[in-house]
């Protein structure tokens, strides 16, 4: 079956709660990945994140975030509210994002642009070198996977 959906792990797995992408992206591995299924480690490289969608339907995006929320809230963010963001004049390779890349993406890709991108970020508590996951991330990234996987084999079942 070729993939339906990928999720990419985004962040930085020395910096604590900037890991929870990529730490998902490892629990949705270890549990098991209903058929149509991809993940990819997207680290910190948002230009790779941009080429991994290349025709694929769906991406789902997972990064922490620092809104000022309470620590471990989850966000949604549907793919279309970010992917025109103003031309990227001035943006680094370290300061390329998420978003970022999304809008690269939609650039780049054209016609060959999911037709659909989710993004979920899980509001982040300490962002400090060698931290570990806070214990609310870590919570988070767990209801997360949850969620996921439920609503991954609830698309795969219904697209047999």
């Amino acid at each position: 079956m070729s993939v339906q959906t990928l999720v990419i792990g985004c962040g930085n797995v020395l910096r604590g709660d900037d890991a929870a992408g990529p730490v998902l992206v490892r629990r949705l591995w270890d549990r098991g990945l209903p058929d149509g299924v991809r993940c990819a480690d997207g680290g910190t490289g948002g230009m790779d994140v941009a080429f991994q969608m290349r025709g694929v339907p769906h991406v789902i995006l997972v990064d922490a975030c620092s809104s000022g929320s309470e620590p471990g809230t989850l966000f949604e963010v549907p793919g279309h509210e970010v992917e025109n963001l103003p031309p990227l004049a001035g943006i680094n390779l370290h300061a390329f994002r998420w978003d970022h890349a999304i809008a690269f993406a939609h650039w780049l890709l054209k016609d060959d642009y999911p037709a659909k991108v989710t993004a979920y970020l899980i509001e982040g508590e300490r962002f400090e070198v060698g931290a570990p996951l806070s214990p609310s991330v870590d919570s988070a990234v767990d209801r997360l996977a949850d969620l996921l996987l439920s609503r991954l084999a609830d698309s795969t079942e219904a697209s047999r």
